[in-house]
């Protein structure tokens, strides 16, 4: 008997209220699933600064995490370098007003680079919590109404470039990567208490030769992972699957068991795998090396079921989406490309229009991929493994290193001035 996806299982439990997902996007890539694909629906490709706006909400400093919206509410983490607090804020998604905020005063030193704001992870929300990580300063769960359920201290997170990995909502589990660092820490939780229900140590990466951007520093240069876990789900059973520093991995969600290894990755990470039709692409950061795997394997799959390894590929810092056994990514400079995810072939590469660089991830919608530049700049183009073809350009002339949301009829953008909600 064919498994049904978790959100169906769910919603034939009448768990998940009817048409929940339809009209939220409640992780940062989206769905549980960690695809960035949002249901079709009636979306403007076209608004500028007044054009085709909601409304606009001015936010009190910079913040690289991407909103997440579940109903009639708009989640968004938020850093106030005044006070030194994270905070996490809830707004009204009907006109943008602010419900309440919560957070902590974290006054201790933690490293992370200048781009990188802190508490830059997104939050996860369900129906009755919503969970936020605040980076070092800990992982806490609040209800819709800004109650606090519970709390963890997992120590502190030292890493040069700080870090960005959002916690997943899985069924009874809450999945969070506590990295990067040198004792990060991949954990499933018990949502109701924070409880720990299983952790994997990731050991101390010692890379024997660099080929990526730090190739002429062999075991020097930036080690970690800044990805968040993905789920896969076939016929079979269901894998969470994570990127780290030089081996993709696959694990028994609710047990923490590992399923599978695939090696070939280098020491550096910024997205998140992609998965379509029994393949995961797994790309390394700063010209690092990418690998497509079958999924479905045990043990050390490297030789049994890695199809490919492209060593100093295209990925960038955004992660890429799936559609029809074809991955759409872009490097960090702006340049978009159309893979084959069974052999690693390059069917096309082109240059967005407009600023292009950008650290956010694509949005698929039906046949159309939604952008966003560090400019606040998008263009949407088709899905096609054929060609580039720029559907549209739209511009709101603030700077970025989010993405986009896109729940119903809505799109939601964070720049470090604002907050948007634009609709046709």
């Amino acid at each position: 008997m064919k498994r049904l996806p978790v959100i169906w299982f769910l919603l034939a439990l009448g768990l998940i209220p009817n048409g929940a997902f339809s009209n939220s996007w409640p992780a940062w890539r989206g769905d549980t699933l960690g695809s960035g694909k949002a249901p079709e629906a009636e979306l403007p490709v076209t608004w500028d600064a007044s054009t085709n706006v909601v409304w606009r909400t001015g936010l009190p400093g910079p913040g690289n995490s991407t909103p997440v919206v579940f109903g009639d509410l708009v989640f968004v983490t938020q850093p106030e370098s005044a006070n030194q607090s994270r905070n996490l804020y809830c707004f009204s998604r009907k006109d943008g007003s602010l419900l309440w905020k919560k957070g902590v005063v974290y006054e201790k030193e933690e490293r992370t680079h200048r781009t990188n704001h802190y508490c830059s992870a997104s939050p996860a929300v369900e129906k009755g919590r919503v969970v936020v990580s605040f980076g070092s300063a800990g992982l806490y769960c609040y209800d819709h109404e800004g109650n606090e359920l519970w709390k963890r201290d997992l120590g502190a997170i030292d890493h040069v470039w700080g870090n960005s990995s959002s916690p997943v909502l899985l069924d009874d589990v809450l999945i969070h990567y506590h990295g990067p660092a040198k004792d990060a820490v991949l954990y499933g939780l018990n949502k109701e208490t924070g409880e720990t229900i299983w952790k994997w140590n990731e050991p101390e990466w010692k890379p024997k030769g660099r080929t990526d951007g730090f190739r002429d520093r062999d075991e020097g240069g930036v080690i970690g992972s800044f990805a968040t876990p993905i789920l896969v789900e076939t016929e079979e059973r269901r894998e969470l699957i994570m990127s780290f520093p030089v081996e993709l991995k696959a694990f028994d969600p609710a047990t923490g068991d590992v399923l599978w290894t695939a090696e070939g990755l280098n020491p550096l990470i910024y997205t998140s795998p992609v998965y379509d039709d029994g393949v995961v692409v797994s790309m390394g950061g700063y010209y690092g090396n990418s690998i497509g795997v079958k999924v479905g394997g045990s043990g050390d799959v490297t030789e049994s079921h890695r199809l490919w390894q492209e060593v100093r590929h295209n990925g960038g810092i955004g992660s890429g989406v799936a559609k029809d056994g074809k991955l759409y990514y872009q490097d960090a400079g702006g340049v978009v490309y159309c893979d084959d995810m069974k052999t690693g072939k390059t069917l096309w590469k082109d240059r967005l229009p407009g600023a292009g660089k950008s650290w956010g991830s694509f949005v698929l919608v039906g046949d159309r991929i939604y952008t966003l530049s560090q400019a606040g700049d998008s263009v949407v183009f088709a899905a096609s493994p054929d060609s580039f073809e720029v559907i549209s350009r739209a511009d709101v002339g603030e700077e970025t290193n989010s993405s986009l949301a896109i729940a119903g009829r809505d799109i939601f953008l964070r720049t470090h001035e604002a907050l948007w909600c634009i609709r046709k």
